[in-house]
């Protein structure tokens, strides 16, 4: 066998030695090592990153999770802070779903690394506050916050409390960094969702256009109505650093 072809069937073995037989003339003692040290990494990193998903599961049934996530998910990024996406991406699209797995497990994982991915993100440089009139400026989603929606209740989720069913109405949540760089979770409602997600899609954009967007989705109030509202709700996202404008000088 080639260098190489000896360094993928020593990771191949690794991820899976259940159904991957080590390379040749390696003592199965020393592979030990390696096949504890890289499952114990990674199930440190998911542990810490979803602890109240872990407490939904027996020992083994997380294990096992863990366990497909490390021999079946190809990671996209080298870095150790990127495990917890690569797990959140892993249940989205790769995942078959088993009978231990609650219903909201995708929801719940999402709503746990919500808080890492905030915490952790880049500021962008050419965002400053709004500081003149709202009416004017140009209305950016501030790179440190996340206009959110889900379907449970995950903020009250936990081992005593695991519906089994959707909630009636969406559950609203911006999560965004704080002046003092702590991550912080407002619970928000239906019209302040829609305008933040204008804004998200459409970065730039002014309050007579926002409200224009607006008045297609909420024909039941006029314009005075909703530009009133839109200028109330803004103006307290502005004051959390949520919305923002930026300086292109």
């Amino acid at each position: 066998m080639s260098l190489i072809d000896t360094q993928n069937a020593f990771m191949a073995h690794i991820r899976n030695p259940q159904r991957q037989a080590k390379p040749d003339g390696i003592e199965d003692r020393r592979m030990a090592i390696y096949r504890d040290l890289f499952f114990n990494n990674i199930n440190g990193f998911i542990s810490s990153g979803f602890p109240v998903l872990k407490t939904l599961y027996c020992d083994d049934d997380w294990l096992q999770l863990i366990r497909r996530f490390f021999a079946e998910h190809d990671c996209q990024s080298p870095y150790f802070l990127d495990i917890a996406a690569e797990f959140v991406a892993y249940l989205s699209s790769d995942y078959t779903f088993q009978a231990s797995d609650p219903v909201f497990m995708l929801e719940l994982a999402h709503y746990e690394w919500i808080e890492l991915d905030v915490s952790i993100v880049q500021t962008d440089s050419m965002e400053c506050p709004i500081t003149g009139e709202l009416c004017e400026a140009a209305l950016y989603l501030s790179s440190n916050a996340r206009n959110l929606s889900y379907q449970f209740p995950v903020q009250h989720i936990s081992a005593d409390f695991q519906p089994q069913q959707p909630s009636e109405q969406p559950h609203y949540f911006v999560v965004y960094r704080d002046t003092d760089d702590e991550v912080q979770f407002l619970a928000t409602n239906a019209m302040t969702a829609l305008l933040l997600s204008i804004i998200d899609s459409t970065p730039g954009i002014q309050l007579s256009a926002l409200v224009a967007q607006v008045a297609q989705h909420a024909q039941q109030f006029t314009i005075e109505q909703l530009q009133q509202g839109a200028i109330a709700t803004l103006s307290a996202m502005a004051d959390r650093g949520v919305i923002v404008t930026k300086n292109h000088a």
